[in-house]
């Protein structure tokens, strides 16, 4: 027997992942998530909530707040304990995917496929470091805004869907 899923219409509508990447793209263009992204590119997270309010030039916190959690809400950013300690890519706290960009600094990817975001992102190489989950033998490879370098050959990442739904993917990893 078949199963026959009910959905409204703005359900529907959620299920198609373009449409929804695109309007994460145009989010990350906000000034207010330029500056959070450059501020973890600058200095790492987690980055406290009232210094990004302190930073920005856009006016009232009680309008920043508000639009930070619906950033939250709208999962490009984790607000807790008064810590944004992810803003996609980036994660304030270690993940399996660390990543070297230039001058030595190493942040932190939210998963796979944010660490081979992140040269495109900022516009020059870096290095990633990880670990095959299948094996857990050591993975380094070099990434430029082009793509990954050769040394990448034969390495692949999986997707999957998140178990629970109700959570913020970075959870679900």
């Amino acid at each position: 027997m078949a199963n026959l899923m009910i959905l409204t219409a703005d359900e529907l509508k959620s299920l198609n992942p373009l449409e929804r990447q695109a309007a994460r793209r145009a989010a990350r263009q906000q000034p207010l998530v330029r500056l959070i992204l450059k501020t973890f590119l600058k200095r790492g997270g987690p980055i406290p909530v009232e210094g990004i309010i302190a930073a920005s030039p856009d006016g009232h916190a009680t309008a920043l707040h508000d639009a930070l959690v619906a950033l939250d809400d709208d999962d490009l950013i984790r607000v807790r304990a008064g810590q944004i300690d992810i803003a996609y890519p980036f994660s304030g706290a270690p993940t399996p995917f660390r990543v070297r960009l230039s001058g030595g600094r190493e942040r932190y990817a939210c998963c796979a496929t944010d660490a081979l975001g992140i040269s495109p992102m900022v516009g020059e190489p870096i290095e990633i470091a990880a670990s095959c989950h299948h094996c857990g033998e050591p993975l380094k490879l070099a990434a430029t805004p082009h793509g990954v370098a050769p040394d990448a050959e034969g390495v692949m990442v999986w997707f999957g869907k998140r178990g629970d739904e109700g959570c913020k993917a970075f959870d679900s990893l």
